[in-house]
């Protein structure tokens, strides 16, 4: 549906780009002509998957590695891609963590962990890309990966719902504030599209799936492509006229019933304890 080289010339930052979403996002980024830089910390994988990516589709790919929660990190992430491509246009803030538990069961510095890689992460990192912006005035844009809940909330992950709630109230805040600099700020909002290390945090039983895709309308889940269709249209110029939203891909499941994950009250007290072995395995 695309046209050939619609992000050509155009320079994206994808922030945990080295697997799952990010990398599929990516890839399809650098197909239609985009330099691209994906981050993470795990410098390995990243380089796997940029020559990866690049081997497919012709197209530079930069690996940095940058810990989202560490400003200055960021900042030589941004610096290095100014010296590689000249400019950078886009940011996609997908780096995040998650795990379902009862909260209760949770300990400060777990809450923490979540909190700061994804509401912390995504502010850090969009901070810093706006005041290069500003300064050099470059409209660049902004797309932020939040989910269903972070509108409605839900039980099980907490700490992710609140900061995807904060990310998302931070896309409309920016996109009101920073209009006047041609700053586009807005964020889709997934539902359940399967990836290997967050499927075995988030169902390590099985059985769990079952539950949740039954509550799916359309009875299945998402595939890879479909979401980076839509985040390809949402950074193009042909969006140029969007901001502040969030669109929500997800198959109908939160029309069918808000909070993705309240359904784990029907899982009994003492299975939790063999779920969280599951999890602290993964």
């Amino acid at each position: 549906m695309f046209k050939d080289n619609l992000l050509k010339g155009k320079t994206i930052i994808v922030t945990g780009g080295g697997t799952g979403l990010g990398k599929s996002m990516s890839e399809r980024f650098s197909e239609l002509g985009a330099n691209v830089v994906i981050t993470s910390r795990k410098l390995e994988i990243l380089e796997k998957t940029a020559e990866e990516i690049s081997a497919k589709t012709g197209n530079p790919v930069l690996a940095l590695q940058t810990d989202v929660r560490k400003p200055f990190e960021n900042e030589k992430v941004i610096e290095t891609a100014i010296e590689k491509f000249g400019k950078i246009d886009i940011l996609l803030n997908n780096a995040a963590g998650n795990f379902i538990s009862p909260t209760e069961r949770l300990s400060y510095k777990a809450f923490d962990v979540i909190v700061d890689i994804v509401l912390k992460g995504t502010y850090n990192f969009t901070l810093a890309m706006g005041k290069y912006w500003i300064e050099n005035k470059i409209p660049g844009t902004v797309l932020n990966i939040v989910t269903t809940y972070a509108s409605t909330g839900t039980g099980y992950v907490v700490p992710s719902a609140i900061s995807k709630a904060g990310v998302l109230n931070l896309t409309r805040s920016l996109a009101a504030e920073w209009g006047k600099y041609g700053i586009r700020l807005n964020a889709i909002a997934p539902g359940p599209f399967p990836t290997e290390g967050a499927w075995q945090r988030l169902f390590p039983d099985k059985s769990l799936e079952k539950t949740l895709i039954n509550k799916i309308p359309l009875k299945r889940y998402g595939e890879h492509i479909e979401l980076a269709n839509l985040a390809t249209y949402l950074v193009s110029d042909f969006s140029g006229y969007v901001t502040g939203d969030v669109v929500t891909i997800d198959g109908g499941e939160w029309l069918a019933g808000a909070g993705q994950f309240n359904w784990l009250d029907s899982v009994k007290s003492g299975d939790w304890d063999s779920i969280e072995k599951k999890v602290r395995g993964k």
